[in-house]
């Protein structure tokens, strides 16, 4: 059987699998009076066929918000569409066919311990009415998608965590969804089981063309796979974009602190400890500099060195891959002098080399 995504063709010109329009959820207090807002006019959209990542802190409301895509919660003001239809517009019977086109992964992945790995994967069929033989020839193949072939007749507590959350995943695509919803799926696994599921991932969304929202406060998560992304504080979007736009210039103070060390930003204590703002007096300038697109392939340092003819130290540095993307970021430092600060803006302005200006010191 080839495994294939439910298609909607009255939608096929649509950009979007998901559309936030200025979302509101409220919860009400305990004394039936007082209210809590968990989302505060979100306005968001997922794009069809991409690995979109939510990230936050806790309590920031994104559990809320994957819970309103499933029609779990139902916005109190504001509408979400998925593929172009309004959730809260739908009967039980439309809730039910919804439900079916958008997988669900968790973080505790939610498996039945009575049953095994086959009858895991199989049992949201047996809830739609397929025959045995239907089952089967769903479930053979994503086993075999999922690395789990094998393991048929296991049960769940013979399995390791990347194993059970590798068989949430085969149950997820069972019914053969178009949107797959995942819950903080990979916060319970090592490092290098997180890495294995993160690469199941990409292979699902590419060979199936299946999009993925992806709710998640692990950014190495979203930096590995996600091509999008939407920062969450409070219950607003504060950011959102192309994960590597948004990972290597962001803007909102939230998003920076959370990408804090994670893409160069975070300096030692030895080098913000001499800083300090004012030009007046100081020996030498402390720049980062920031690699990515055409620069990230340029001998630029060298050329720095070259251009100013004096000594460039290298303090800092990394170099990574955001979003399938390359950057780098090397902290340097060079003499604040009035003229080789020129040059070196002209230098910066002529390569089109990304900078940022961390303080000046000895």
């Amino acid at each position: 059987m080839t495994l294939a995504v439910a298609s909607n063709p009255h939608t096929s010109t649509s950009h979007s699998m998901v559309a936030f329009e200025g979302v509101t959820k409220q919860f009400g207090g305990r004394d039936g009076q007082s209210t809590f807002t968990a989302l505060d006019g979100v306005d968001l959209t997922v794009p069809k066929g991409a690995i979109t990542g939510i990230i936050g802190r806790s309590g920031a409301g994104k559990s809320t918000l994957i819970r309103l895509v499933n029609g779990l919660e139902l916005p109190s003001t504001g509408k979400v569409l998925v593929d172009d239809v309004d959730v809260a517009g739908l009967s039980d019977a439309g809730l039910r066919t919804l439900r079916r086109s958008i997988g669900m992964i968790f973080q505790h992945f939610n498996l039945l311990a009575s049953r095994t790995v086959y009858d895991n994967i199989a049992l949201p069929l047996e809830i739609a009415g397929l025959d045995r033989a239907a089952i089967k020839a769903r479930v053979a193949p994503l086993m075999d998608l999922v690395g789990l072939g094998d393991k048929a007749g296991r049960y769940p507590a013979e399995l390791s965590g990347g194993q059970k959350q590798r068989v949430g995943i085969a149950r997820a695509l069972a019914t053969e969804p178009k949107l797959l919803l995942s819950d903080e799926a990979t916060s319970a696994l090592d490092p290098e089981t997180t890495q294995s599921i993160l690469d199941l991932l990409k292979t699902i969304n590419r060979d199936l063309d299946l999009t993925v929202l992806l709710i998640t406060h692990e950014m190495e998560v979203v930096k590995a796979i996600a091509s999008h992304v939407a920062v969450i504080d409070k219950g607003r979007i504060v950011e959102n974009g192309r994960t590597f736009d948004v990972f290597t210039q962001p803007q909102h103070a939230t998003t920076q602190a959370m990408l804090a060390g994670l893409t160069g930003s975070k300096l030692p204590i030895w080098i913000t400890s001499r800083l300090h703002d004012s030009q007046q007096g100081a020996e030498r300038v402390y720049v980062r500099l920031i690699f990515f697109g055409a620069t990230s392939e340029q001998p630029l340092v060298s050329g720095l060195i070259n251009e100013l003819g004096v000594e460039v130290n290298i303090l800092a540095g990394t170099i990574d891959e955001i979003a399938g993307e390359p950057y780098g970021a090397l902290v340097v430092s060079y003499p604040a002098t009035a003229d080789i600060l020129a040059r070196a803006e002209q230098f910066f302005a002529r390569t089109g080399l990304k900078t940022e200006v961390l303080g000046y010191g000895a």
